[in-house]
């Protein structure tokens, strides 16, 4: 049986820099109405940089949302009409100053997708070429490279909390078949 959702109005209620938010009112299989709370979002990339040795680059940065710092694999927002790959190599360059040059797309997750339409890229990069780091004036980061077996142990240990992170390192360690 498939399951589908008829849009049947759409008010947005807020429109911001990153995000708009919408209400939707959808009509439901057994033709019943529902409200539907839509976070609208450009979408973003993620990137697994794995060195030549096997240690992966990752940020730690401030999440005001949570209010503790994070490790996390480098990320960032899409622009307006940027392509993905474009976009993985910019924010590489930006939060960590390396440059790759192979790159793998692991596909795309949906990080809250009963929320949010949010998609979010991820990419394998490696061959990397260490660079000067030139973050955003309100990013504020410290990069390391980290052993893939630790941050396997931090996975299973739930010492990494960032979905996109988990995600994004579990299908690199399955594509690079660790």
């Amino acid at each position: 049986m498939a399951f589908f959702e008829k849009s049947i109005e759409r008010k947005t209620v807020y429109s911001g820099r990153l995000i708009a938010v919408r209400e939707d009112t959808v009509e439901l299989d057994n033709a019943s109405r529902a409200e539907r709370i839509i976070v609208e979002h450009p979408g973003g990339v993620a990137v697994v940089a794995v060195k030549d040795g096997g240690s992966v680059i990752m940020v730690t940065q401030f999440r005001y949302a949570f209010a503790k710092e994070l490790l996390e694999i480098p990320a960032g927002k899409l622009e307006r009409g940027e392509i993905p790959l474009e976009c993985a190599q910019r924010e590489l360059s930006e939060e960590t100053g390396y440059s790759a040059a192979t790159w793998v797309s692991l596909g795309a997750m949906y990080p809250s997708p009963g929320y949010c339409e949010e998609t979010l890229h991820l990419f394998l990069a490696t061959d990397l070429q260490r660079g000067e780091a030139h973050p955003d004036e309100d990013e504020f980061l410290s990069v390391s490279a980290v052993p893939f077996s630790e941050l396997e142990r931090m996975i299973l240990a739930n010492e990494l909390p960032d979905g996109k992170t988990v995600c994004g390192l579990l299908k690199a360690k399955l594509y690079l078949g660790k």
